[in-house]
Parts: structure tokens; C-alpha cells; sequence
């Protein structure tokens, strides 16, 4: 890594990803724009700096619109490249995040050699990153978020971009997690014990470094023995007491396996999901 890709890892995320852009646009010459660039015989560079000015103001559906003249008006400069990752870029600052991820697709599938195709990977799995909503509403964005990350890491492993992935791969995992535990617990109390015990081991088998195996196992000791599956059932109790002697969740499935033990259940959806509900809700 060179010493400026090391600078531009210290940078704040937002810091770093208008670096970036502006990284995209050359010195331009002064030229003064009319009110409306979009209308009439405009030069490439009078395109560009109309777009980079509407950045700077923060007017990202204007700049957006021009960034597309660009590549509409100049198809075969090396403006237009540019102006295809400006336009994901200013949809993303404008939180069109669906216009963002089609341009940065058609951006990655037209120019996989291009120097920058690795901030356009992880912008679009920023995109839906910013689209994960609470546990309760469909988890598609996460998925696609899942996967975008982890391609960064795979194609990209020395970038900055994998560095952050890395970190909002494990918010995403654990969003994920928290998604499969929810739908469990409502398996559960409508007494669908095979559908929830699928849930739990979703998050046991795929979710392993997560903050909800231990409900997840738990929740397995509860199911299998609804289930008449005691050995299962056991197995379940002895992985948890294994890994997470001290928890809650172990004492509760200790209780259940030793009848007459008097043990609390813990809250229904555990302190760690509680917290990470808050983050979202």
C-alpha cells in the first residue's frame, strides 16, 4: 500500500469517499456555465465543471442529471468514464442509492479494467448498506450487502475499501442474524418447532462469530424438546455450555435439561439483539 492510500485509510469514511471522487476529475479550466447547462452546445470541460459546481453545492440531483450529459453528449472522451462513477456518486449523496447501484453495475460491466473499479464495487455495496432497515422488513439489502462486501475483500483485499468492508461485513452478519432469530421466535410461539429450529441453526451454522448464538442454541434446546428429541436436545445444551458457560441462555437450557431447576428465562429477545434493535429502530 503506498503512503497516500495509508493517508486516505485515516480519513472518515465520507472524507475518504470525496477524496475519491474529486480524484475523478481533472483540473479544469475555467468556464463560466449559464444558468442551465443542460441547454444547449456545451463543451465536455463546461459539463464536467457545471456538475463538479452543482457537487459543491450540494445540488447531487442536478449534478447527477449533467454528469449523464457528459457521457450522453461526449460517449467516447475520458470524460465520460468519469462522469459515469460522479453520477453513481452524486445519486448516492442524494440517497437515490437505486439510480446509484444501476449506473455503478453498468460502470463495473462496461470497464472491469478501469483504475477505479474498485471504488465502484464498494460503492454499490455501500449503497445497499444504507438501505438495511430494521429486522422486521425484508433483508434483500442486507444479503446484497453481504455479498458486495465480500467481493470487495475478494477482489480487493489491500484497498481502504476492503479495510471498511471488513468492518460493516460484520454489522451486516450480525443484522442477518438478528433477522433469522426474529423470524424464529415466531415459529416458536406459533409452535412450528421444525421451522424454527431450521432459524436456529441458520444462525448457529452461518453466523457463528455473531452476538445471538447463544439464543440461537438455547432456543434449539426449547424446540427439540417440544420435538420429543432429547439427544438433539442435549447436544444443543452442551455446545452452549461449552462456549458460553457464564450465559444466561446457558443457565436457562441448564434449567430446561434439569427439571425443577428453578432458572429464569431470559427476555424474550435477549440484552444483545435489544441494543442492536435500538441501533436500527
Amino acid at each position: 500500500m503506498t503512503v497516500c492510500s495509508r493517508l486516505l485509510c485515516m480519513l472518515p469514511l465520507r472524507a475518504y469517499l470525496t477524496v475519491v471522487a474529486l480524484a475523478l476529475s481533472f483540473t479544469l479550466v475555467g468556464c463560466a456555465a449559464d444558468d442551465n447547462p443542460l441547454k444547449g452546445d456545451r463543451s465536455v470541460s463546461e459539463l464536467y465543471k457545471a456538475g463538479m459546481d452543482q457537487m459543491k453545492d450540494e445540488n447531487y440531483g442536478t449534478a447527477a442529471k449533467i454528469f449523464d450529459a457528459v457521457e450522453q453528449q461526449h460517449p467516447y472522451s475520458v470524460w465520460a468514464t468519469r462522469a459515469q462513477l460522479m453520477a453513481a456518486y452524486a445519486d448516492y449523496e442524494g440517497l437515490r442509492y437505486d439510480d446509484a447501484i444501476d449506473a455503478l453495475t453498468r460502470f463495473i460491466e462496461l470497464h472491469p479494467g478501469n483504475p477505479h473499479v474498485d471504488y465502484a464495487y464498494y460503492m454499490r455495496a455501500l449503497c445497499y448498506y444504507e438501505q438495511i432497515a430494521d429486522i422486521r422488513r425484508d433483508q434483500r439489502a442486507s444479503q446484497q450487502a453481504y455479498e458486495g462486501f465480500n467481493d470487495v475483500i475478494r477482489r480487493f483485499p489491500d484497498t481502504a475499501y476492503a479495510h471498511d468492508a471488513v468492518y460493516k461485513l460484520d454489522l451486516t452478519r450480525d443484522h442477518l442474524a438478528a433477522k433469522e432469530m426474529d423470524i424464529g421466535r415466531w415459529y416458536e410461539n406459533q409452535g412450528n418447532y421444525i421451522a424454527a429450529v431450521n432459524r436456529f441453526k441458520t444462525v448457529v451454522d452461518r453466523f457463528q462469530t455473531t452476538s445471538h448464538v447463544p439464543e440461537a442454541l438455547e432456543r434449539l434446546v426449547e424446540c427439540y424438546l417440544e420435538l420429543g428429541l432429547k439427544p438433539e436436545a442435549q447436544k444443543s445444551a452442551a455446545v452452549l455450555g461449552f462456549n458460553y458457560p457464564n450465559s444466561d441462555y446457558y443457565k436457562q437450557a441448564y434449567g430446561l435439561m434439569t427439571p425443577g431447576a428453578d432458572i429464569t428465562h431470559p427476555d424474550d429477545k435477549g440484552l444483545v439483539t435489544r441494543v442492536w434493535d435500538s441501533l436500527f429502530y
